[in-house]
């Protein structure tokens, strides 16, 4: 959500600045633009639409100190006007997040004869350091001032052309992190964007303020106490975040899942046995000590956590919850000092689950578990225990190999609880490992089922709303599978228990409702087969994703695709596969932006 790539350095910055946007356009925007300092006054260009256009509009542009953005849209329509940078006098400012305050800021200012030209909440932090540097002259100390006023969460970038050669950072809740280089100082929301320039990467802190310039980079608290942040070598590859020989990041992402299981799972490789230090050295103490699990997660990574509940409850015996976490931090809850509390986030930086942890631990919850994809992030410094899933780098807003190995994660945690817990015998544990081993083979051969499922979805492209069912661990599947679908193809979809379906939703059931089901081999799979037949009988088009051996026959009206093999308590990974290839390609039917569907964006780093 949003993008910042700032730059002082000995070469020309500005084709740094736009390729770094192009690398966080998977963040989701809607305008982009930059601002440069070009001998006594700021260069400016601004756009409306993709980081294409503003590089075709800044082509002649040359500088070597420049600030650059991608906006999503929060205070303000999307429009020129209303794009980063902001310019106040000799300054301009980029900003990442939301300041709380800026209405009494925008009055305060407005008194003193500031005139605002946009809708944001970012202008009036650019009129507040302009006015600070008239009693502070120094743009690092003003930029240090202003910001103590700042309630909300930011990440920003300031540039002045009467102080060239500086750019100024801070954050507070948003990310921002350093790129150090022989070519000169780099600044960005994520690592992908200075991967063009260096892998050496400073990662700030809440209420850290930077100053870089060509040759140096000094870092403070906003009270001005100097600190040392060390210098981390990104393990990102520039190749990792390339496209390929793929048309889509989301189908690149797909078919990634192989491998990106098979990273995720190798510290159980080669082992024998299931270990609690997976989880870090502290793990053993602080495992054996859980009564029971509380997992918060928002979007996918929340539907992750509705499947471990599944695995946890019936392999380890350990109660489980799952809070969507915007709603948990804002309803009274009763705290349990002997309950884990596990945070899964894709980017470790999502605002709703950083602040739902946050307020955990204020209840004195301090068993704290991140299952995160980057080691660096916020959530993961912020918890004691962690595990991190190794997807690489996911580009595409809808999620697909961070959800999966999401699940690889916490199924592995169900393991370490269950031993734990005297519940898991050696023989199970030697079966779930060997499973757990051979999962990216079982998922190549899902992925080979795409010709069949691009059939389908020629079926689904004219269609206005599908209705998903699932039945025990499979119904959360279907949850992803009706979110993938409304995602990027814009078809309304809704996902329920298999078992509710007499309860309401058979009432929507028709010829132009396609209803998709989850129909693995399992114990609930009869009571399943008379939920299908309440849906052929009001003459609904069913699509059924079955195993190799459920006895489903093909009939008018049911269609089947059967997976080549039954997994067993690991089923759902192999099922959300064919569900996300169906949205995928029904999204290419009907021609919709696959990686960035309209709306949404990838990094959620606002409430």
């Amino acid at each position: 959500m949003c993008g910042i790539v700032a730059a002082a350095a000995g070469i020309n910055i500005v084709p740094v600045l736009v390729e770094g946007l192009k690398k966080l356009e998977y963040r989701g925007y809607d305008s982009a633009g930059l601002a440069v300092i070009n001998g006594a006054s700021i260069e400016r260009v601004r756009s409306v639409g993709r980081v294409a256009e503003l590089e075709t509009a800044s082509a002649n542009t040359s500088a070597v100190t420049g600030i650059a953005h991608t906006r999503w849209a929060t205070h303000g329509v999307p429009c020129e006007r209303n794009a980063h940078p902001h310019v106040s006098g000799s300054i301009a400012v980029v900003h990442n997040g939301i300041i709380e305050n800026y209405e009494s800021l925008r009055t305060e200012l407005t008194a003193q004869g500031y005139v605002f030209t946009s809708d944001t909440d970012t202008e009036s932090i650019a009129h507040l350091i302009e006015a600070t540097l008239k009693s502070e002259p120094d743009l690092f100390k003003a930029v240090q001032i202003a910001c103590q006023r700042l309630v909300g969460a930011y990440a920003i970038a300031v540039i002045d052309y009467q102080q060239p050669g500086k750019v100024v950072v801070s954050r507070e809740g948003s990310p921002l992190l350093l790129g150090v280089s022989e070519t000169g100082n780099y600044a960005a929301s994520d690592a992908s964007a200075l991967l063009q320039v260096t892998r050496n990467m400073v990662y700030l802190e809440n209420g850290d303020i930077a100053e870089l310039t060509a040759a140096s980079v000094k870092i403070t608290r906003l009270d001005g106490t100097p600190i040392e942040r060390p210098v981390h070598v990104s393990q990102l590859s520039a190749a990792a975040v390339e496209l390929g020989n793929y048309q889509h990041y989301m189908q690149k992402e797909i078919f990634e899942q192989p491998e990106a299981l098979a990273n995720t799972l190798e510290i159980v490789g080669g082992s024998k046995s299931i270990q609690p230090g997976i989880f870090g050295a502290e793990a053993v103490h602080l495992l054996e000590d859980i009564d029971s699990i509380l997992i918060l997660a928002c979007g996918t990574s929340s539907h992750s956590g509705y499947t471990a509940r599944y695995w946890l409850e019936a392999i380890a015996g350990v109660p489980c919850n799952v809070e969507i976490a915007s709603e948990y931090r804002y309803r009274t809850s009763v705290p349990n000092a002997r309950q884990l509390i596990v945070a899964i986030s894709q980017s470790g930086e999502t605002a709703d689950t950083l602040a739902a942890l946050r307020h955990a631990k204020s209840l004195g919850q301090g068993k704290t578990l991140a299952i995160c994809n980057v080691p660096e992030s916020a959530i993961v410094r912020e918890c004691a225990l962690r595990f991190i899933t190794r997807a690489g780098p996911e580009i595409g807003v809808a999620s697909t190999k961070a959800f999966t190995t999401q699940l690889a994660a916490l199924f592995v945690l169900t393991l370490v609880m269950a031993k734990i817990k005297h519940r898991l015998t050696a023989s199970q544990e030697s079966v779930y490992l060997e499973q757990l081993r051979h999962l990216p083979v079982a998922v190549n051969k899902v992925l080979e089922l795409e010709d069949e499922i691009k059939v389908w979805a020629q079926r689904f492209a004219d269609k206005h709303h599908a209705l998903f069912l699932g039945r025990g661990r499979h119904y959360p599947i279907a949850l992803e599978g009706a979110l993938k679908l409304k995602e990027i193809s814009y078809i309304h979809a809704e996902a329920y228990p298999a078992g509710e379906l007499k309860h309401g939703p058979l009432a929507l059931v028709d010829k132009d409702m396609p209803v998709i089901s989850i129909a693995p081999n399992d114990q609930l799979l009869d009571k399943l087969k008379s939920n299908l037949k309440e849906v052929q009988a009001r003459g609904g088009e069913l699509y059924v994703f079955a195993d190799a051996d459920s006895e489903i026959p093909e009939s008018e009206g049911v269609h089947i695709l059967r997976l080549p093999e039954h997994y067993g308590e690991l089923s759902p990974i192999l099922h959300v596969i064919p569900l996300q290839l169906l949205s995928y390609h029904a999204a290419l039917v009907k021609g919709t932006d696959v990686d960035k569907p309209r709306n949404l964006a990838k990094s959620v780093t606002v409430e």
